[in-house]
């Protein structure tokens, strides 16, 4: 303590010097002393300078060195006798660049008052190679950077109703109330409806009549999906379960119960996992269709979960909610981004597989967005129909065709509007008006 009162050197104490670096062995390096001591290498040289000014043995350059409580340490080490004593590193280590070395003894000494946080570079790396130790290496990270969105042209309305002739073809009657959902499927001549009759229907379209009902469902009926390879039908309801239907025997294979309140969508993939849902508790659930249970539940979301789009080529899905449109990816929903700025209660959204994200809300407005960025490059508010009120112009669905070169709405208006491509526009005339304001870290 008051060794720099004195004008003459004072002889180091053996017995107070292992003391203390036994100590601090054990407090400080407790997580290093396990790696590997390169004894072997070690040979004192006959030379008058093996020696430091007290009497210490030097070891040569790049030789690791037993930390032990009989280490001795020089009171004021040079740059290359504390080079000299280095830490021995594991054989992984020398794979990193040469120019990376272990902390020197004399490294550790100066050090010794600083917290294991403040550590030197060389000793952090080193006991990241250990393993065990929280510290992470400093390595020098890529600076990320945000990809220029993709040119869309914008997209207008093209004509309401049938897309050859805008006239009405066939109307299906049955259900008793609103029906809240439709699909056709691509493996039978079926279609199946849903609505808030608690009803759901298999139609025969061969004969435009129902041939099937699946009876479950303690509530209004809000959706509804079919599985892409197998013959297994999905519905989700106000009664805050999900079921699973065999579309053959109309038996009920499984009820997915976990949700707590209203479910408002459901999506099937033929991947894992093979079921999605969004739910107005705000939360969404991924879930296993064999057993019939949750696999992953995201509660990124702080308002309902109205839609869940999956993309047709990216293993990546999106979900809408008045707080913000989310993308995340499969199979355990890791989060991608927010698509923010359509400030509305968001019912429907679509994708194709250009990468044209559409998002229609209850206010009438359709804000269509690059997946891939997540830039909203065109806002729709399509006027309402003539004799209807303002009020009127939500949108309540919306999907692309088969061909994917129009987009059809349905609206409160009592309107099917079909949307497509602007043929006259350019990059020039409607070009992209983006500034990378944030810097948003991809996880493609």
């Amino acid at each position: 303590m008051f060794v720099a009162d004195n004008a003459k050197p004072i002889p180091l104490d053996d017995v107070s010097h292992k003391l203390k670096m036994s100590i601090k062995l054990r407090t400080d390096y407790a997580s290093v002393l396990h790696m590997p001591i390169l004894k072997e290498n070690f040979r004192e040289k006959d030379s008058p300078n093996t020696g430091d000014l007290y009497g210490h043995k030097q070891y040569p350059a790049n030789q690791g060195v037993a930390l032990t409580a009989d280490t001795k340490i020089q009171r004021m080490p040079s740059e290359s006798a504390a080079q000299s004593l280095a830490v021995a590193l594991p054989p992984s280590q020398s794979r990193l660049e040469a120019n990376r070395t272990a902390a020197g003894v004399g490294d550790i000494y100066r050090h010794a008052g600083i917290p294991e946080r403040a550590q030197p570079p060389g000793l952090s790396m080193a006991l990241m190679e250990a393993g065990g130790n929280k510290n992470s290496a400093l390595i020098a990270k890529k600076a990320p950077t945000m990809p220029k969105p993709q040119w869309h042209p914008p997209w207008k309305l093209y004509r309401i109703w049938d897309l050859a002739s805008g006239k009405l073809k066939l109307s299906l009657t049955g259900h008793i109330s609103t029906v809240r959902g439709v699909i056709v499927s691509g493996r039978s001549p079926y279609l199946f409806s849903c609505g808030e009759d608690k009803q759901v229907k298999c139609w025969d379209l061969e004969y435009n009549k129902v041939i099937r009902h699946y009876h479950g469902h303690l509530s209004a009926v809000y959706g509804l999906d079919l599985h892409p390879t197998i013959d297994v039908l999905v519905t989700c309801s106000r009664d805050s379960t999900a079921r699973i239907w065999d579309v053959r025997t109309k038996a009920s294979v499984h009820t997915l119960a976990g949700h707590t309140n209203a479910v408002a969508t459901v999506k099937c993939q033929a991947a894992e996992p093979q079921i999605i849902t969004g739910s107005h508790d705000t939360t969404i659930r991924l879930w296993d269709l064999v057993a019939g249970k949750t696999r992953v539940t995201l509660t990124n979301h702080k308002k309902s979960v109205r839609a869940v789009v999956l993309h047709p080529r990216h293993y990546t899905f999106a979900s809408g909610s008045p707080d913000n449109i989310k993308q995340w990816k499969f199979p355990d929903g890791n989060f991608i981004q927010n698509l923010s700025g359509h400030n509305a209660i968001i019912n429907t959204l679509a994708v194709n597989s250009d990468g044209v994200l559409v998002s229609g809300a209850d206010n009438g407005t359709m804000h269509l967005w690059d997946w891939r960025t997540g830039y909203n490059f065109q806002r729709v508010h399509a006027a309402v129909q003539p004799g209807s009120l303002d009020s009127e112009s939500g949108i309540f669905a919306c999907a692309f065709d088969q061909s994917e070169s129009r987009l059809l709405t349905a609206e409160a208006d009592k309107t099917i509007k079909v949307y497509r491509e602007d043929d006259t526009a350019t990059e020039e005339t409607h070009p992209v008006s983006w500034k990378p304001e944030i810097i948003k870290r991809k996880r493609f």
